[in-house]
């Protein structure tokens, strides 16, 4: 089983995603958690870019991150496709996405497609949790501290990133495996939603 994770920042995705592998985990199944990028060449290149150490255009840094997602699937040993091959729970915090993606600014959605569109055609998740939450309470937990923040923080980037991720799902044509889990609600309660829809697969 292949789940993935996504959510606008604030949602709480990273934390549903560690406490779904830890839960699994703890009924004696095999289970991995991954995240993007990788921690190979590529992927470190790619966070160079973003902590402006080397400086790229989009373009290529779209390039770079289409390579990397491959990377991340289709590695010998460690990859998403090796792991599922031996039997392992496979669950990907953000695989369509990446914070990287929008470094605090609504980016094209032509470097979206560029990014995922390959990945999207070579393995699809079993399920794909989008934890979907009011911009308002996301901006909220963040103030709070009460989730990870990554690159993009403004209440405006919420929004225009929580859209782009529907349109990216209808262009990617990766609709049907998409459960949409409300975030407005304590962590607990989205984790009891989350283990409730995989008991209906």
């Amino acid at each position: 089983m292949f789940i993935a994770f996504e959510g606008i920042d604030g949602s709480g995705k990273s934390t549903q995603a560690s406490l779904l592998t830890n839960y699994l985990s703890n009924q004696q199944k095999n289970t991995i958690l991954t995240a993007e990028p990788t921690k190979h060449y590529i992927g470190k290149l790619i966070r160079t870019a973003f902590v402006k150490e080397i400086v790229l255009q989009e373009s290529t840094i779209a390039a770079l991150f289409a390579a990397d997602r491959l990377e991340h699937i289709l590695e010998p040993k460690e990859g998403m496709l090796a792991q599922l091959q031996k039997g392992c729970i496979v669950i990907c915090d953000r695989y369509y996405f990446s914070s990287y993606a929008y470094h605090s600014v609504h980016v094209p959605m032509q470097w979206v497609l560029a990014s995922n569109s390959l990945a999207a055609q070579l393995l699809k998740p079993t399920v794909n949790f989008f934890i979907d939450t009011n911009p308002e309470i996301a901006m909220q937990r963040i103030l709070e501290r009460n989730t990870g923040v990554e690159l993009y923080e403004t209440q405006e980037n919420l929004i225009a990133v929580r859209s782009n991720y529907f349109k990216a799902f209808e262009l990617l044509k990766d609709q049907e495996n998409i459960v949409i889990i409300n975030g407005n609600q304590t962590t607990e309660k989205v984790f009891d939603d989350v283990l409730v829809a995989l008991n209906k697969l």
